[in-house]
């Protein structure tokens, strides 16, 4: 068995201290996480399906390159799908820092625009616009600001995407 670092919040202690887990595979990451797609046809006028997710949560999910490129018509497509990740996990990094410094969220409300462009005549994911309103008591507009800075920079999907992808963060705090 391995020790394995793993950052953030566990038992309650703050993300600055280092937690070790006893893994029993040293190869094995954290955690995986799974989806499967079927697609039929060409890139502009076949279709796919996510037609499953490891969790059960969703599938049956239908994408196409209009959805991606025009309307989306009820369809998904990758950068929905990782503005709904980076959100997410943007809000729970941003939580863990607030509760860390002492100053747990009421409530945080969390957006992510991701934009898909071509760039040099190549596809290409070049922006997510982060939008953050949150309930904070005790805690002033500079804090709120500080903090929201600091979870974007713990935020793994940040950290997937930073040096290839502009993370443009914009943060309010709102007040009773």
């Amino acid at each position: 068995m391995r020790d394995t670092y793993v950052p953030g919040v566990l038992a309650g202690r703050p993300i600055s201290e280092r937690y070790w887990l006893n893994k029993k595979e040293a190869t094995m990451p954290l955690a995986e996480r799974r989806a499967n797609v079927v697609w039929e046809g060409t890139l502009t006028e076949g279709h796919g399906v996510i037609t499953s997710v490891g969790s059960g949560a969703f599938g049956n999910l239908p994408v196409t390159w209009a959805s991606r490129t025009e309307r989306s018509d009820g369809k998904t497509s990758p950068e929905e799908l990782i503005a709904a990740a980076h959100a997410t996990c943007y809000a729970m990094a941003f939580s863990a820092v607030l509760t860390e410094r002492g100053t747990p969220p009421e409530s945080l409300n969390v957006s992510a625009v991701c934009a898909f462009d071509v760039v040099d005549g190549a596809p290409k994911v070049t922006t997510v616009d982060l939008s953050v309103r949150g309930r904070v008591p005790g805690l002033d507009e500079a804090g709120f600001q500080d903090a929201a800075r600091a979870g974007e920079q713990l935020c793994p999907v940040s950290n997937a995407l930073r040096g290839n992808v502009d993370i443009r963060l914009s943060a309010r705090l709102e007040t009773a």
